[in-house]
């Protein structure tokens, strides 16, 4: 039995009426929910109350009453994504990457993929650009005409991704659901957005024990329900960077598709090396270069490149002064190979006198 269908069934008679229109409402009639007359109502549509961590949540039955606006014009102003300019150069990109995940989700896959439409964007370090990538993907997934997509935070230690698509602060998400499956429903925590076909799931609460929080059997059939129970819905996880946590090698267990972020000339080689490893070999893993000049792009043959990715900090582990210091070694590196490239690119156009 899912978790899902455990909270119908401590509801009563007349609260399953009430989730059975809200859920029907959606395009969802719940397995184990059986339509009967509705009472008339008798005052005010009731709320959830769950309690996380000692405080108290309210949610009210019907998710569109909470909607997460996302702010449109601050992700434009940085370079990510919106339904606003469907047209512009990092949509093009975002086509191109989204159509082999897409094809793979539609079974035409070189070999089988179990659970496809569960896709995990990660890296090996912090400031690859994983999160930028999470975030357009999910976006340029929801334009498609036929698809839904269910974007998760699952960076559990920071969630930078919900605040950055307007999650309030204090939200209760995974982690929540995971803690307390006895009073916290999926209902609770999925949010809708001001994009008709993208939900949000937010990292929720933080907690000692979120490694074994995402790797424990309740995590698992959670995951086998989503992947299941809509078919035309991909879901979509931020995730932690592999190297800087255990979660992300937990999380990328479940995952049928794994989207791997490296920064062009930043990301260290053997960073990289380590983290594929981590991965597995029986995992279908695609590899984006972020943040490659269009210069350097053309070099390589390439008709696009990823240079817009957001740096920012995440603050894990010992080793971050080390991995700081590398990336600007190797920014420094990076530097002086593209000056080289505009020298040689001036000689190389200048007309003989």
């Amino acid at each position: 039995m899912s978790i899902i269908e455990k909270a119908l069934g401590r509801l009563g008679p007349e609260e399953k009426e009430k989730q059975a229109q809200a859920r029907a409402r959606e395009g969802e009639v719940p397995r184990s929910v059986q339509a009967t007359p509705a009472a008339a109502p008798k005052g005010p549509e009731p709320r959830v109350q769950a309690s996380v961590g000692g405080q108290v949540h309210n949610a009210d039955l019907t998710p569109k009453d909470r909607i997460v606006h996302i702010p449109f014009d601050e992700l434009h102003e940085r370079g990510y994504l919106t339904p606003a300019v469907p047209r512009s150069t990092i949509a093009e990109e975002f086509r191109v990457v989204k159509r082999p995940l897409l094809r793979n989700i539609a079974g035409r896959s070189p070999t089988p993929i179990e659970t496809p439409n569960l896709v995990m964007v990660t890296s090996a370090l912090q400031g690859d650009g994983k999160t930028f990538c999470s975030v357009n993907l999910a976006m340029s997934i929801a334009m498609e005409q036929d698809k839904t997509v269910l974007f998760v935070d699952a960076d559990v230690v920071k969630g930078t991704a919900g605040r950055l698509l307007g999650v309030p602060e204090g939200a209760p998400g995974l982690i929540d659901l995971l803690m307390d499956t006895e009073h916290v429903q999926p209902r609770d925590v999925i949010l809708h957005t001001n994009v008709p076909k993208l939900r949000i799931l937010p990292a929720g609460n933080s907690s000692e024990h979120a490694t074994e929080l995402l790797a424990g059997e309740t995590m698992h059939q959670f995951m086998l329900e989503l992947a299941n129970r809509y078919p035309d819905r991909v879901i979509v996880f931020d995730s932690p960077p592999l190297l800087l946590t255990t979660e992300a090698a937990v999380l990328a267990s479940f995952m049928g598709q794994i989207v791997f972020v490296a920064a062009a000339d930043i990301t260290p080689q053997q960073a990289v090396k380590e983290a594929l490893e981590r991965l597995g070999d029986d995992k279908f893993v695609g590899v984006m270069l972020n943040r490659m000049s269009r210069r350097r792009a053309r070099l390589f043959g390439l008709g696009y490149s990823y240079g817009y990715g957001y740096g920012y900090g995440y603050g894990y582990g010992a080793d971050e002064q080390k991995v700081g210091a590398a990336r600007a070694a190797a920014k420094g590196a990076r530097d002086t190979q593209d000056a080289e490239d505009e020298r040689e690119a001036t000689k190389t156009e200048r007309p003989p006198a």
